[in-house]
């Protein structure tokens, strides 16, 4: 496996709950900056991490975001992700990104991991 980049978020003080009859919604607004051999930059505005945890135990992640900065390059470009998984420990990352140099990411097969830290989480993104 490869690393990527290394996405380091940053929570917002809100946290926002909707507790249903079949699940509970937690939506989780977050800022950050992204580094990596292929892309540097930062989120633009904020992203937003939701967790459905339903009655069983199971949970169900999904993070999306907007990242604006600079490909390997030098040439500056936007990178949507969108990270889906039920445990932190792997995720499935979806790229969208408007650099030529960066595509192969929109069609490589990868991973990602999210790691707790004192300020947010770091979540690491690779491709297999």
């Amino acid at each position: 496996m490869e690393l990527v980049m290394t996405i380091h978020v940053r929570l917002s003080k809100n946290i926002y709950k909707v507790n249903g009859d079949k699940m509970n919604i937690c939506m989780l607004p977050f800022t950050g900056t992204a580094e990596g051999m292929y892309f540097n930059g930062m989120v633009i505005g904020e992203g937003v991490d939701t967790q459905k945890i339903y009655p069983d135990g199971k949970i169900e992640l999904s993070a999306r975001y907007m990242l604006e900065g600079e490909d390997f390059k030098g040439n500056r470009c936007s990178v949507f992700v969108e990270n889906n998984g039920e445990s932190l420990e792997k995720c499935i990352p979806l790229i969208v990104t408007d650099s030529a140099d960066l595509q192969f990411l929109s069609e490589a097969e990868l991973i990602s991991n999210v790691i707790p830290t004192e300020i947010g989480v770091d979540v690491r993104i690779y491709k297999l």
